[in-house]
């Protein structure tokens, strides 16, 4: 088995998420925890995943602070997962994959889940990229730019005469 490549100390932003919640039983714990589950038995069923691979992950996501754990609603001995603030984060990230996957995994027509808005029972509308002043951008209209002091404003851009920027993901 090839051992993986830690990435938390990468400086792109991405590379540091992706180590941290990246794996897809992660990512469709949180899925699961945004759509209301809480219990291990619940994330268990839904997932059909080992139950150690699922203690594993659960305790990772509470280490992270993604979620947190709280006793059950109903009273009894057993415990809940509650997403937190930081989990709570990471909704458009699900959103921006559940929408990416409507465009590109599914055929014409083929059914699929879809998010509503709950006050009036509809399809959310897409996700877009905005400038500060509400320009839709497209991955051409961006690039990445280091900030050489994270203290400081000045940044130096990934851009020299005639070469291109390394484009954002």
């Amino acid at each position: 088995m090839v051992k993986r490549t830690s990435l938390k100390h990468a400086d792109c932003p991405v590379a540091r998420s992706l180590d941290a919640i990246g794996d897809w039983w992660s990512l469709l714990i949180i899925r699961d925890a945004f759509d209301g589950l809480r219990r291990f038995g619940e994330f268990q069923k839904s997932l059909g995943v080992a139950k150690g691979i699922l203690a594993t992950r659960l305790r990772h996501l509470v280490d992270l602070g993604v979620l947190s754990t709280a006793p059950a609603s109903d009273g009894s001995a057993y415990q809940e997962y509650v997403v937190t603030e930081k989990g709570r984060d990471l909704f458009l990230v699900i959103v921006s994959l559940r929408q990416w996957g409507e465009d590109h995994c599914f055929e014409s027509g083929e059914p699929h889940s879809t998010l509503v808005d709950n006050q009036n029972g509809r399809p959310v509308g897409r996700l877009a990229l905005r400038s500060k002043v509400g320009k839709i951008l497209t991955s051409l209209e961006t690039s990445v730019s280091k900030i050489a002091d994270p203290t400081s404003k000045r940044r130096r851009h990934g851009a020299s005469a005639g070469r291109p920027a390394r484009r954002a993901p």
